[in-house]
């Protein structure tokens, strides 16, 4: 058993997790990040929760790259094969539920 109160937590780099669970090989991290990722398509299906702060998450559709700010309380789902890239406003609080491993 573990509270976690996600608006205090910091990360000694950019994209920093804290492991939450592992649940027959989906995990589930809580990323602190002030600085961008990379352009990158994962293995498998993604669910990233902007849990504080604000985030434009660019993505291609069919080719043609699109974006969408996502504020707290707000969720991206990423199919497999989506092409994306999250940009934080400042600090981010996000949580991320994918298989272990992936990208």
């Amino acid at each position: 058993m573990e509270i976690i109160r996600s608006k205090e937590f910091t990360a000694t780099r950019a994209w920093g997790a804290k492991n939450i669970s592992n649940i027959n090989g989906i995990t589930t991290r809580l990323h602190w990040t002030d600085k961008p990722y990379n352009w990158h398509i994962n293995d498998g299906e993604e669910v990233f929760v902007v849990l504080d702060g604000v985030v434009d998450m660019f993505y291609k559709d069919n080719g043609l790259e699109q974006s969408a700010t996502l504020n707290a309380g707000d969720i991206f789902y990423a199919s497999v094969g989506t092409e994306h890239v999250a940009h934080p406003k400042g600090e981010a609080r996000i949580l991320v539920v994918e298989a272990e491993g992936s990208v």
